[in-house]
């Protein structure tokens, strides 16, 4: 299959004792903005044709840490983990703070904020006698970006995601997903259900582009297609006003900073920039039938699950019953409404929010 293509050089990586991938860099006429990499058990089963665009070094930008350096109520320690899974060491920046024995309560953030959307609740949450756990997705917060828009994918998020979940081997997990939080950690639920004791969805959704009961009805909405319209036609995202229009509570001049901090210039705002037009909106889109698949484990997902979405989020307020009426463990829960929040009310309602989670991670 690589007849067609000059193969420039083949890297060979353990990743487990059974598990060997070939990372193939080739090049071939047909790919002018780069070299397709590509990760295979078996060399022979190469495809350039499907090969992923690769990653390389230069692709690669690291926010200053100066950029950082006036950050409000956020005193928690830097953590990194290098992910591999895309074919290049991308750095990914975490908070992990409490005892490491503790129970684990995971927080995925979604587009354009960071792990400092959670700085009101993790204290909460380590005084209650959890370990909080926040990751900086790939592309956001203190984690490396990635330079080009096609770099990004939601396969990719997954994947990146999957890694460091099982890099840091965490087990009794109570996932907390907001935004994009809930379509890449219910991701992480189907593949790995083991390692989750229960579930809160916040403000997320996991779109299948299916009829109801199975999905929303006029999937998807016109605020979700203006959404994605505007961030392709914008190319330097001003993040901290997007935060600003997604929250009730007016956000200080340090908040508005802080969520612009990761995002020196333009060129960093690659991922914040396409996320939008990640979101499977057709059957035919990346991410669909995966997700089709992941809805398959949910239906079946008997342990506790908990929504609390707010009362000003129209764009995911439709999820919320698909997921209390589709997934068995949301049965008989404590469901609520946060009321006087927007989409980001981890902002609006942060310390409300991590009160409604410990009391039901407590009783369940």
């Amino acid at each position: 299959m690589l007849q067609s293509a000059t193969v420039l050089w083949v890297e060979c990586n353990l990743l487990s004792e059974k598990t060997v991938f070939y990372t193939v860099v080739l090049t071939h006429a047909d790919q002018a903005d780069g070299w397709p990499r590509g990760n295979f058990t078996d060399i022979n089963q190469i495809d350039i044709t499907t090969s992923d665009r690769a990653i390389y070094m230069t692709d690669i930008l690291r926010t200053p840490d100066s950029c950082f350096t006036q950050l409000k109520d956020y005193p928690f320690s830097q953590n990194y983990r290098n992910l591999i899974s895309s074919g290049n060491e991308l750095r990914m920046h975490y908070v992990d703070e409490g005892s490491k024995s503790a129970p684990v309560i995971l927080m995925l953030h979604g587009e354009p904020s960071w792990s400092y959307l959670y700085r009101k609740m993790i204290p909460i949450f380590t005084e209650a006698g959890f370990r909080a756990i926040a990751p900086d997705l790939i592309g956001f917060g203190k984690s490396d970006k990635l330079r080009s828009c096609t770099n990004y994918s939601y396969q990719r998020h997954v994947d990146w995601t999957r890694e460091f979940i099982l890099a840091l081997n965490l087990t009794n997990i109570t996932l907390v997903g907001q935004d994009w939080g809930g379509p890449i950690g219910l991701r992480q639920v189907a593949l790995e259900a083991e390692r989750f004791s229960r579930i809160v969805l916040t403000n997320t959704l996991l779109p299948n582009c299916q009829p109801p009961p199975l999905g929303i009805a006029n999937w998807p909405s016109q605020q979700i297609i203006d959404w994605v319209t505007f961030s392709a036609n914008t190319l330097d995202l001003e993040i901290g006003e997007i935060m600003q229009g997604a929250t009730v509570t007016k956000l200080s001049p340090d908040t508005i900073a802080a969520y612009n901090a990761p995002f020196p210039t333009a060129e960093y705002k690659a991922a914040a920039q396409v996320f939008p037009a990640l979101i499977p909106i057709e059957r035919t889109m990346a991410g669909c039938s995966e997700n089709i698949e992941a809805w398959k484990v949910l239906q079946n997902w008997h342990k506790p699950l908990l929504t609390a979405f707010s009362d000003n989020d129209p764009s995911t307020k439709p999820w919320e019953t698909v997921f209390q009426q589709r997934i068995p463990g949301a049965a008989k829960q404590p469901h609520l409404t946060i009321e006087d929040a927007g989409h980001f009310l981890q902002e609006d309602r942060g310390e409300q929010l991590a009160d409604a989670i410990i009391k039901f991670a407590d009783k369940t």
